[in-house]
């Protein structure tokens, strides 16, 4: 296996950086797996050891990058760090597959998404409306911006569209813009994520995730094949949610359902459970 440092451009000249995998002695152009990290997170986060443990076994490349304004990429100049905004990171995800087939030892009819949980969505939605995808891996996927708010307190939905509200004036006045923790140690207090389970995985435009609903054309996917990994007890972008996706998404598709919640799938027996799945998804698939 080989690892080596990448970084490409977007069409709106933004600089994104991260990483290329490749499997040892494969002769020929390797298929590529593009693999996109969820809310807030960075590719350290267990996505080298994902990749690692999928070239390792399989001849492919694995091109592993941060988002904009995360981690080692940049943002535009008059763009602030750490912001969230879907239609970028869904562009940037289209960038990255013009990268990758830029490349010389990619093969760029051979071209795969995997994504979890906020990029599980973004892979749903590229998949969808781009078909150089030839196969897409959904892990824990963000479906409906509806989750986040049905998931925050009653007693806070007024003051959260106030803020909301006032952000757009503030923004609009010159000001530096307002920020919301992703995650926080007491429940009761407002974070995007505001569950227990959210803040023991975490060590930091919610307009624009509230209004951003990637799972609305998973029935156009099809016929890429899709795999769709569901945990049984996810809170965050819950099980129903996902499931409800699933039915909606047209043939070929599969569906694994994981035991845990949703950030239990990158450690022990479960994370074995689904690398296997997803290896014997992608020689049917994007191998072939």
């Amino acid at each position: 296996m080989d690892r080596s440092d990448v970084e490409f451009k977007t069409i709106d000249n933004v600089t994104l950086r991260g990483w290329m995998f490749k499997s040892a002695n494969v002769e020929g152009k390797y298929p590529c797996l593009i693999i996109t990290h969820g809310l807030t997170c960075l590719r350290e986060m267990c996505l080298d050891t994902l990749a690692e443990r999928l070239t390792s076994v399989l001849p492919v490349a694995c091109l592993v990058y941060d988002h904009r304004g995360y981690g080692a990429s940049d943002q535009k100049d008059n763009e602030p760090r750490n912001e969230i905004v879907p239609a970028h990171q869904n562009s940037d995800l289209q960038d990255a597959i013009t990268y990758a087939q830029s490349r010389e030892d990619v093969d760029a009819a051979k071209i795969g998404l995997w994504g979890y949980s906020y990029s599980g969505g973004h892979s749903l939605w590229v998949a969808a409306n781009d078909r150089r995808v030839k196969a897409v891996i959904a892990v824990a996927p963000f479906i409906t911006g509806d989750i986040i708010a049905n998931n925050m307190r009653a007693d806070l939905e007024d003051s959260f569209t106030e803020m909301l509200s006032q952000e757009r004036l503030s923004r609009a006045a010159g000001n530096e813009p307002g920020r919301m923790p992703a995650v926080v140690k007491n429940p009761l207090d407002t974070a995007v994520m505001p569950q227990v389970e959210s803040y023991a995985f975490f060590s930091a435009c919610l307009e624009g995730i509230l209004s951003y609903f990637p799972g609305s054309r998973i029935h156009k996917i099809g016929p890429t094949p899709l795999l769709m990994q569901v945990p049984k007890k996810d809170v965050v972008a819950i099980t129903d949610t996902m499931l409800e996706a699933y039915n909606r998404a047209v043939e070929p598709k599969e569906i694994q359902i994981l035991p845990g919640g949703h950030f239990t799938m990158f450690e022990g027996d479960e994370f074995e459970m689904m690398l296997a799945k997803e290896i014997e998804f992608l020689k049917r698939t994007l191998l072939v």
